[in-house]
């Protein structure tokens, strides 16, 4: 059973920082892409940022210099680390984990957590 488990959400004031973690089980973690998304009420889910099993990273535009994703391949986390943030980055921050193999996708989802940021 593929688990996805993030934490760290919260309220946090603008300009403030925030730490979000991501605990994978059910995978062999380290061959998938990890990925942070977000949805905003009333917003489509959109990309935040990416890491391959290789480490290189891709983030959105309004997020970058300011987020940074990485990976833990010994403790099968992800992590976010979100800085100067912004009343608009207030979402809901899911973890998303995919693989492709053989024509064959795979892709699950966390349950997501709520970044909330205060002006």
């Amino acid at each position: 059973q593929v688990q996805l488990v993030e934490s760290g959400g919260g309220l946090v004031q603008a300009g403030g920082s925030r730490r979000l973690s991501c605990a994978a089980s059910g995978i062999i973690f380290s061959i998938h892409v990890m990925g942070w998304y977000r949805q905003a009420p009333g917003k489509q889910r959109e990309l935040v940022a990416t890491i391959t099993s290789g480490g290189s990273t891709n983030y959105a535009d309004s997020v970058k210099g300011r987020f940074t994703i990485s990976r833990d391949n010994a403790k099968n986390t992800v992590y976010l680390q979100m800085n100067m943030l912004k009343p608009e980055d207030t979402a809901v921050y899911y973890c998303n984990a995919r693989h492709q193999i053989l024509g064959a996708r795979y892709e699950y989802w966390g349950q997501g957590t709520q970044v909330t940021v205060s002006s």
